[in-house]
């Protein structure tokens, strides 16, 4: 196991406590507002950071496992060479993407870290708090989705499951 995967595991694994996390503050300010008539200021702004902290930092995880949406419909039906230089391509298409989300994201936080802008909310916390995890992910994104393309490239490629006629 490479340190990087290492690393995505180990960031897959605190966004799920993310989501947890998330989980839990949704369900207290229910309680409180509803039961005790006592929202929170803090609870549906914390919450919604650690659903915009966890998606964005498990989505190299996601593409290292295989576990993002594929649509096979038609690469089941090539040989495996076109099979491998469709996966090769769109390696090669999420590391463009990702790398322009990285280069666009982070002048957006750096803006808002410069400038000092906060969310306006009652809690008012520094936008570049959630800003910043838009090029953090997408980087992370960027080195596994390169990753993905050299293995391809040096035939480590297993081909998607063909559906069973019906």
């Amino acid at each position: 196991m490479t340190a990087f995967t290492r690393l995505t595991t180990g960031l897959a694994w605190f966004a799920a406590a993310l989501f947890v996390a998330s989980g839990a503050m949704l369900t207290y300010e229910v309680v409180a507002r509803y039961f005790f008539t006592r929202p929170t200021i803090w609870a549906a702004e914390l919450s919604q950071l650690c659903l915009i902290w966890g998606s964005l930092m498990g989505m190299a995880w996601a593409l290292a496992a295989r576990r993002h949406i594929r649509v096979t419909a038609v690469t089941v039906l090539l040989p495996r060479r076109g099979q491998m230089a469709l996966e090769f391509l769109a390696m090669l298409a999420v590391a463009l993407f990702s790398a322009i989300v990285v280069w666009k994201g982070w002048a957006i936080f750096h803006d808002s870290f410069v400038r000092g802008r906060t969310t306006g909310s009652l809690l008012d916390l520094p936008s570049w708090v959630a800003e910043l995890a838009v090029p953090a992910g997408f980087a992370l994104l960027l080195v596994q989705a390169l990753i993905e393309a050299l293995r391809v490239a040096r035939g480590d490629f297993t081909e998607p499951e063909k559906v069973p006629d019906e």
